[in-house]
């Protein structure tokens, strides 16, 4: 009879370490909090939100989801190279997930250039208040992961790494934050008012 053997130190130690998932947890919740008061103020508010909604441009926002989206694919298996100690080809997928970002990045600016041009600022009205700081909050996010993931992927191709599985699953645990904040955002703001 074969025993099941239960590795418990996955239920106290999730991918990443604790620290990061409290992290995660926190900046969920903050994102979490903005978008029901963006919510509140959108019911208080409906066609001002509705108008403002159709200034934004849902293709680059598809386009940018598709982006974040494959880049945190290739994350996912730049941490499965690692574990199976494929260093050169986990490499190869932090550089594809780094240009995945970097994509999102450029486009992102390019439409932020766009509602500048066009005098949509933060002052504009409540609703673009609420796209700038949420779209501005979360881009900070992405170019700090896009900093995590230069750096955990220099540390691991170094002769001499001490780069471990825990870093490469904390780097890939905030990577994904970054997608699923995103995958939030876009449907709240250009979808659905």
């Amino acid at each position: 009879m074969t025993t099941l053997k239960i590795d418990y130190k996955n239920i106290y130690y999730p991918p990443g370490g604790i620290l990061m998932w409290i992290i995660i947890f926190l900046e969920l919740i903050t994102f979490g909090m903005a978008l029901v008061a963006f919510s509140f103020y959108a019911s208080e508010q409906p066609e001002l939100f509705h108008h403002s909604r159709l200034h934004l441009n849902t293709t680059f926002g598809a386009v940018n989801t598709v982006f974040l989206l494959t880049s945190g694919f290739f994350m996912a298996n730049a941490v499965l190279e690692f574990k199976e100690n494929n260093r050169n080809k986990s490499s190869l997928y932090f550089k594809l997930a780094m240009l995945g970002g970097l994509l999102f990045l450029i486009l992102k600016s390019v439409e932020y250039y766009q509602k500048l041009e066009a005098g949509l600022t933060p002052e504009t009205n409540v609703f673009f208040a609420f796209y700038w700081l949420l779209t501005a909050f979360h881009l900070i996010h992405v170019i700090m992961g896009l900093v995590i993931l230069v750096w955990t992927n220099y540390g691991m191709m170094r002769k001499i790494s001490d780069t471990s599985i825990e870093d490469v699953e904390a780097c890939a645990a905030f990577w994904h934050m970054c997608d699923l904040i995103w995958l939030l955002l876009f449907p709240v703001l250009y979808l659905i008012l």
